[in-house]
């Protein structure tokens, strides 16, 4: 059990930080007030990591135009300053939905990147082979759900990623190249589509919450790390704790998607938490255990050093966990 002193200290500190954070500590674990938390949340477009992401925005609504070495025009690449990746991080900081200059991004990418298979794609290789690539389909998805983009062109992704669910449960991007086993990586980028999708467009909810569900399952057979064949840890990256995760899967990615949509506290989720539990530091606080290369505007936190994203994360996951009975 967390020392209370200790508790109430580290949120303190995250209340310290950008408004990006602020505002979800006040909703998931200082019991602030729904308007107390909206105030915080208004003030990412205006002040802060948000603002400076905002103000690298093009004229037209791409970022990173004109840099990058294909041709998807700043849309999808260079990782991690394109539109795409901006737009991710932007989502994770709770950017109001409404905001003008994030829903002017959503139509450049969902006309740049629509494919006739239903799928998202972007680039050389995508004007090439013509379909959608699941990864990238998924983080499109979950985009335009959030910023609430009403196009009915939302209902065809959503059903292209609903079409390419493996039998296993989970999706794998390699599929069209004789994949037959899921990746955690493309896994999570769908169900996190799918969550968006369902809570912002609520179309097709029988089968997107069968699908999530599904999704969910794959990932509890590998204990959400572990090869389902010899239980041995799938990769030792699966378990270092990074922010922001890009298109990369970790232990703290899927137990934070778990506790979004309240998920069963199903036991084989143990391990993964009994990882974030022991990852605590003794001042109650979680490091930046890793950062992927690429191109960035700046860098949020430093590397190895107590992380405010990766803390607010684990507490209000070990909320989730404790609030609730775990199922026998």
């Amino acid at each position: 059990m967390v020392n209370t002193s200790i508790e109430d200290k580290t949120i303190e500190w995250l209340l310290k930080g950008d408004p990006a954070i602020r505002w979800q500590v006040l909703r998931d674990l200082a019991g602030g007030t729904e308007h107390a938390a909206d105030r915080e949340r208004r003030r990412i477009s205006r002040e802060g990591w948000g603002a400076r992401l905002l103000r690298f925005q093009n004229r037209d609504g791409r970022w990173a135009a004109g840099k990058s070495a294909d041709d998807s025009g700043g849309l999808y690449s260079p990782k991690w300053i394109s539109a795409t990746y901006t737009m991710l991080t932007l989502r994770d900081f709770g950017l109001p939905p409404a905001n003008r200059q994030a829903r002017k991004a959503c139509k450049l990418l969902l006309d740049g990147g629509l494919q006739p298979d239903g799928g998202i794609n972007y680039g050389t290789w995508a004007t090439y082979v013509r379909r959608g690539e699941t990864c990238v389909t998924g983080m499109i998805l979950s985009l335009l759900s959030y910023f609430e983009y009403d196009d009915a062109r939302l209902d065809t992704i959503a059903d292209h990623l609903l079409d390419q669910q493996m039998p296993d449960g989970g999706w794998n991007c390699r599929r069209p190249y004789g994949a037959t086993h899921s990746s955690v990586h493309t896994t999570i980028s769908a169900l996190e589509g799918l969550r968006h999708y369902e809570l912002h467009r609520r179309r097709k909810l029988r089968g997107v919450r069968a699908a999530q569900s599904r999704g969910r399952e794959f990932l509890l057979v590998h204990r959400l790390f572990r090869s389902h064949r010899t239980g041995e840890i799938i990769k030792p990256i699966l378990i270092r704790f990074s922010f922001p995760p890009r298109w990369h899967y970790d232990v703290l990615r899927a137990l934070d998607y778990f506790q979004a949509v309240d998920a069963a506290r199903d036991p084989r989720l143990s391990d993964a938490i009994e990882i974030v539990r022991n990852k605590r530091r003794s001042d109650g606080r979680w490091v930046l255990e890793n950062r992927y290369r690429g191109k960035t505007y700046f860098e949020m936190e430093p590397l190895d050093a107590p992380s405010r994203w990766n803390t607010l994360r684990a507490m209000r996951v070990l909320k989730w966990w404790g609030n609730g009975t775990p199922r026998g």
